[in-house]
């Protein structure tokens, strides 16, 4: 049997294998603290690079000028994006409900068709103050200084559209028909301020477009109120409606609560995809307080539109279908019986719905986070009494 011995096999000078053992971590640990003493520095020289780089953004956000309806608070917000976004959802002042019912809600009936061939649209820009939602005060852009959305235009297949955009606010702006085939940087360019542009178009596709601002930022000029609805009637005429409304949905984000003094965009919560308040013709619930009408047996034609700027629109009628839906404006051909159809950010839909039966009949879009901030109305069939939510 063969034995090793444990002891070391040369004598003298030599190191032993215990000797070697004892060594190592002393080197180990030697190396060790270098590398922890020069991490530190490292760790030293990082802080103060990003302090230095914290201070001088903070400085250049304090010297920026600001664009007419944005507050200091959005840019701060812009920059910091690593701080908690405050939502303003649902705040409202004390005396809501009666600000609500003295609020004169939106017309959303269709408006006719101008005579003739030639159909003479002309929108002045303009900054102004509107309400969103009950004492709740937002710094707008608007389209014919009309709040949000702007006009109805409503026009025949084949029509030509003569728009003329004649700019007295701050910055430049322009207008951006998707009714319209022909190239965006002859007709969509940018207007100065004080000055005017005319362009003209043929409304040759039927159904029902979004038109919106289409200077960047294009998120916060559709954000800030510069949107609205063409509808475009086809040659053939659609199946008789008794009542025609147009629905323009929208988002809005709001840089303070807007009560003490007007909210203006907040492109953090923009971009987080955060809104404070979400509404159908720029007012939240207004259709709630205020609803449309109709008589039992009354075929209704619903307009939708989503002007986003992000967000898409499900729209339901509660406790009925959606006899026929023209899904994205298509009105070439239409669904039977749906009961959700969704209406893309950007895109539009035609709705008929004929109800028999008396009652309080709320449209919402069926994501019901968008309810919850503002997108809901009523349709009354048969002027029943009460109110209902849902």
């Amino acid at each position: 049997m063969t034995s090793y011995s444990t002891r070391a096999p040369y004598g003298g000078d030599a190191p032993s294998a215990r000797e070697g053992s004892n060594a190592l971590p002393y080197v180990i640990a030697v190396f060790l603290g270098i590398a922890v003493a020069v991490l530190a520095i490292v760790t030293v020289v990082l802080v103060h690079t990003a302090d230095n780089a914290r201070d001088e953004a903070t400085a250049a956000a304090n010297s920026m000028s600001l664009m007419p309806g944005m507050s200091a608070g959005s840019i701060a917000q812009t920059g910091a994006a690593s701080q908690p976004l405050e939502s303003f959802a649902g705040v409202v002042p004390a005396n809501a409900a009666d600000l609500a019912a003295a609020h004169a809600a939106r017309v959303a009936a269709l408006p006719a068709v101008p005579a003739g061939n030639l159909v003479k649209v002309h929108m002045t820009m303009k900054n102004m103050v509107i309400q969103v939602a009950p004492g709740v005060k937002y710094e707008s852009w608007a389209f014919d200084g009309h709040g949000a959305p702007g006009p109805f235009i409503h026009v025949r297949q084949g029509q030509t559209v003569q728009m003329t955009l004649t700019n007295d606010g701050t910055i430049p702006h322009s207008i951006d028909f998707h009714a319209a085939r022909i190239a965006p940087n002859v007709a969509f360019k940018d207007v100065a301020p004080g000055q005017s542009f005319t362009f003209r178009f043929t409304a040759s596709d039927p159904g029902v477009f979004m038109y919106h601002c289409g200077t960047k930022p294009v998120l916060m000029h559709i954000a800030n109120g510069m949107y609205g609805a063409i509808v475009v009637d086809p040659k053939t005429p659609l199946p008789h409606a008794d009542r025609s409304y147009v629905l323009v949905a929208s988002e809005w984000y709001l840089s303070n609560d807007g009560i003490a003094q007007p909210a203006s965009f907040d492109m953090a919560k923009a971009h987080a995809s955060m809104p404070d308040w979400m509404t159908f013709n720029g007012y939240a619930n207004q259709y709630v307080t205020h609803p449309l009408t109709a008589d039992p047996g009354d075929t209704v034609r619903f307009y939708v539109v989503d002007a986003g700027p992000t967000m898409n629109t499900n729209f339901h009628i509660v406790g009925t279908l959606l006899n026929r839906a023209w899904v994205n404006a298509d009105m070439t051909q239409y669904q039977r019986d749906v009961q959700t159809a969704i209406v893309p950010a950007g895109g539009g839909g035609v709705f008929d719905v004929k109800i028999d039966q008396p009652g309080l009949y709320p449209f919402v879009s069926h994501a019901f986070a968008h309810v919850d901030l503002g997108q809901v109305g009523l349709l009354n069939v048969g002027n029943v009494q009460g109110t209902m939510s849902h």
